[in-house]
């Protein structure tokens, strides 16, 4: 389907890994000529795309020659949500993201391959994973964890508190208990990654260490610091956005992810 210049195509393929379909939604531009390069660009929560204004937002910056050629595919959650995402190496402290090895595994095994198959005309220059709250913990995990495959990652609003032990309990400490923290540190600086991370000031109220900052940002700019401390350079390896007056919303969201867009791939 033809909207605006954009082309607009959805699948769904079985998940042998999630037992489920996945219903993935694709968007590139029309352009005459030859894709032979083209970045892909995967997208969790791709049920969102429509309310975030994706097709807009592309439609705007591919008219005013902006980005080169991206291919999104926004890959729609299941039902279980919340236990699909979060992080491969652990649950949280609830037990949530207890199928995050399933999902990353499904990623890495049969959405990629898929892609690969179905846009076999196409050259990935280079591929990227974006998501929001949650679906930004997740990109983030799968980036960070198969480095070789992706180059950026997208982090709106991530939930990036996702922690081990409940932060009421006598023994938490951020230092020890924040899980996608704990993989950074024990980590290595990989030569092109790159990050791109935005908090609201209204993501949330929560300020455990009543340090006058809410978690969202804590949370936020502590990752970026584990990142400085093996390599990561801001504004060349990281860009870190906050808006003032954000919010934990699809709305601010989409605000964002123009400058996502022209970061990641701007002319």
């Amino acid at each position: 389907m033809n909207v605006s210049g954009i082309l607009f195509e959805n699948t769904v393929i079985h998940s042998k890994f999630l037992q489920r379909e996945v219903k993935i939604d694709f968007y590139f531009p029309k352009y005459p000529g030859s894709f032979s390069e083209i970045s892909l660009l995967l997208i969790n929560d791709g049920q969102n795309m429509k309310e975030l204004g994706l097709i807009n937002i592309l439609e705007n910056l591919y008219s005013g020659n902006s980005i080169r050629p991206i291919l999104c595919a926004g890959i729609h959650a299941g039902h279980e949500r919340k236990m699909e995402y979060g992080t491969a190496i652990q649950s949280d402290y609830l037990g949530r993201g207890a199928k995050a090895g399933l999902y990353t595994s499904s990623i890495t095994q049969e959405v990629l391959p898929f892609i690969n198959k179905k846009f076999h005309r196409f050259h990935f220059t280079e591929k990227a994973f974006a998501g929001f709250s949650l679906g930004g913990l997740m990109a983030l995990d799968i980036v960070w964890n198969y480095p070789l495959e992706f180059n950026k990652a997208g982090i709106f609003s991530g939930s990036l508190w996702w922690r081990s032990l409940d932060h009421t309990h006598d023994e938490y400490e951020d230092e020890l208990h924040r899980i996608m923290h704990q993989q950074i540190k024990k980590g290595k600086f990989t030569p092109g990654l790159k990050f791109f991370l935005t908090t609201g000031s209204f993501d949330e109220t929560h300020d455990r260490n009543k340090n006058g900052i809410i978690d969202s940002i804590d949370d936020t700019i502590a990752l970026i610091n584990e990142l400085g401390s093996l390599g990561y350079k801001n504004e060349k390896d990281i860009r870190y956005i906050n808006y003032e007056d954000g919010r934990h919303d699809i709305a601010t969201w989409a605000r964002a992810m123009p400058e996502f867009l022209k970061w990641g791939w701007g002319k």
